[in-house]
Order: structure tokens, then C-alpha cells, then sequence
């Protein structure tokens, strides 16, 4: 039976706002048991203790549970939710609630398709190391398989949110007698994402398993998934994937292109991404606004505190973490290129895309 997906964007006015999606599913629009992933972007600082995005899940467990006859927990155990925080700049806290169902008849030459899966809950000690990777791959396998989609170059964009270290974490793997990746909390986000984004790279075949070891995490950027977007936090101790394709035996208008930014100022990577899901970004500013779902990309300060040349400073601010720059800036660009500023523009592309870049995605109603 072909299937039909779709996606809604809805803004927030906190973190623990889960009024917009709620209405869509009150008035019929969605139905609560056809969602299968929920993203979104909170206002928190991105960091180790951003607990915006532990309150956001809540929240969404507890506004969904009812609807879906459900606990809170067995919700969070259903619907991979992934929050990414920080909306540095003129970004615009939102949701993107995808939703999954039946229809009529598949789209000639297919339709954005979805799936989605989870690891198990990661001991600390496999954080950002081959654990990590291979079971991240393991999942991107068995969600594209849910999705129907049998050839990795109809993948355009895998989603990831993946867990960091605590101290309590930390400190329950030397009690084993193991070590850690890093006993810095903040780095363990690097390496949770970078991981996780190798472990996209695997199953896609960009990145062949003889080149992957413990060593390369967070070591080597030669190697990198050009489809991959990682988001780390403390709310979670599993990786939760959700795959977005173009594929047939999918119905409806939606597609999906991507690009990669070369680096955070590349705006022909992103028009580029506009006019592979049909858009035409033409000489200035998007003109069809009204076509455009969502876009989804990665920022990262370029760690030679360079681009394209000129010096920057995100690494030297002791104020403002370097990755709340990046993702202002890359909002900033994409922004001016959209006309809009409620972009899903995640901070920390370590093995996403190349050094000092990253990938981008566009979703777009045909």
C-alpha cells in the first residue's frame, strides 16, 4: 500500500509549548497515532545543561499520551523526538511535526519518504566510539528499510539525536572499572555527534568501515556523511534516527533535496538545495515561500578560525560558545536566501559534511 507523508511546522512560544501541535490534531489535520518523529528548535544555549530540550520532550510525552492512550514514557518510546537548542540570531523557535500515513496511490517518480528507529540505550563508555557508530548504522539501515527505500542515494538527509556524558555518567563507568571517550561533558557532545554522524556515513557508503576506528572520532575530518545531522543532549541514552528521502511507492506533493555547504557562508549550496526540490531561488530572495515545508542544516565554526581566508573568532569567545555563533550565522545566510527565519539550523557538524561546513536540506510542496 503506498503511503503519504507530511509535515507540519508550528511555532512555539516556549520550550514547553505544545499548544500548535495539539491543535493540529484537535481539528483533524493530524491524526496523533500517524506521527512518527516531532523536531524542533527551543531557545535554550545548546550546551551540556540545556535542559530546554528535556522540557520540551515532556511536555509533547504528556500533551501526546492521551491522544494516543498512551503513557508519557511509552510516547518517548514511540516518536523519535529530537530537539536542537539554540536560535541564536533572528531564528525562530518552531516544531516539525512529521506524520506518516496510507494512500490513495504513489506519486510518478516517488515523494519524500520516511522512517525511523532507535538503538538501545548506549553505556557511557561506547559514546563516541565504534559502538556508537556501528550501532548508529545498524539504525539508518533498518529506518531506511521502514521507509522503503532500498538505494542509499535516494537518502537526502538523516536526522540523529544522540546522548552526551554527565558527571553521574562518567562517574558510573569508572565505578565498572571503564573509561570514557573524554571526561569533559561539553567535548562528549563533539564526539556523541561525530560518532553518530560515521555511523550515517557507514550505512550510506560514503565512509567504508577499514577507515573507521576509536582514533578517528573527533580526529579525523577527511572523513564525513554528507547527509548527516547529529543533535546531542542530556535527555536521552539512546540514538533516535529519522531518515527523510525521495522514493517511490510514496504518495503526495512533498519532496526533498539536499546540498553541502562548503562552508557557513555558501549561499550557492543553498540555492542549490532550493532548485533540487523544485524551488526557484532566482537572482535574490525566495519567491515561493508559500512552497517551502522546512529547511534542515548544520553549522560549524571553521576550527582553522578562518573562512575563506579571513580570521573569525567564534573559537576565541569566552562569552558565547562558538557553535551559538555558527548557527547564527549560518541562519543569518540561509535566512536572507528563504526570506524566513524558521529554519531548523543545528550547531556542531563534526563529521557532517566538510571541515568548517555541512549539509543542508530542503523540503518543498511540488
Amino acid at each position: 500500500m503506498p503511503r503519504r507523508a507530511s509535515v507540519f511546522l508550528v511555532p512555539t512560544r516556549h520550550p514547553g509549548d505544545a499548544a500548535a501541535v495539539a491543535a493540529l490534531i484537535d481539528a483533524g489535520v493530524v491524526r496523533a497515532s500517524d506521527i512518527v518523529a516531532i523536531l524542533g528548535k527551543t531557545e535554550g544555549n545548546g550546551c551540556v545543561n540545556d535542559f530546554t530540550r528535556a522540557y520540551a520532550v515532556e511536555a509533547l510525552c504528556h500533551m501526546l499520551a492521551p491522544r494516543l492512550g498512551l503513557t508519557a514514557e511509552a510516547v518517548a518510546a514511540r516518536i523519535a523526538m529530537v530537539m536542537s537548542g539554540g536560535t541564536e540570531g533572528g531564528l525562530s523557535p518552531h516544531l516539525l511535526v512529521f506524520a506518516v500515513e496510507e494512500a490513495e496511490a504513489a506519486t510518478p517518480g516517488g515523494a519524500l519518504a520516511l522512517g525511523t528507529a532507535f538503538t538501545a540505550d548506549f553505556v557511557p563508555e561506547a559514546l563516541g566510539r565504534m559502538a556508537q557508530i556501528h550501532a548508529t548504522a545498524v539504525a539508518v539501515r533498518a529506518a531506511m528499510a521502514q521507509a522503503g527505500i532500498e538505494n542509499a542515494a535516494d537518502v537526502h538527509y538523516v536526522q540523529v539525536k544522540c546522548p552526551l556524558l554527565t558527571s553521574a555518567r562518567i562517574a558510573a563507568a569508572r565505578a565498572r572499572g571503564a573509561t570514557v571517550a573524554t571526561e569533559d561533558t561539553y567535548h562528549s557532545m563533539a564526539l556523541s555527534r561525530g560518532a553518530s554522524a560515521l555511523g550515517v556515513a557507514l550505512a550510506l557508503g560514503e565512509v567504508p568501515e577499514a577507515a573507521l576506528s576509536d582514533a578517528v572520532v573527533g580526529a579525523d575530518w577527511s572523513l564525513f556523511s554528507a547527509r548527516a545531522s547529529c543533535s546531542a543532549g542530556v535527555e536521552l541514552l539512546r540514538n533516535e534516527v529519522v531518515v527523510m528521502g525521495q522514493a517511490p511507492g510514496w504518495g503526495g506533493d512533498l519532496r526533498i533535496a539536499h546540498a553541502v555547504m562548503p562552508d557557513a557562508i555558501a549561499l550557492p549550496a543553498v540555492q542549490q538545495a532550493l532548485r533540487g526540490a523544485g524551488l526557484d531561488p532566482g537572482g535574490g530572495q525566495l519567491a515561493e515561500t508559500a512552497r517551502l515545508v522546512a529547511v534542515l542544516a548544520k553549522a560549524e565554526p571553521s576550527p582553522t578560525g578562518l573562512i575563506r581566508g579571513r580570521r573569525h573568532i567564534m573559537a576565541d569567545d569566552s562569552d558565547i560558545n562558538a557553535t551559538r555563533h555558527a548557527r547564527a550565522l549560518v541562519g543569518g545566510v540561509i535566512a536572507a536566501a528563504v526570506g524566513r527565519t524558521d529554519l531548523f539550523v543545528s550547531g556542531g557538524a563534526e563529521h557532517q559534511g566538510p571541515e568548517g561546513g555541512g549539509p543542508i536540506a530542503v523540503i518543498a510542496r511540488g
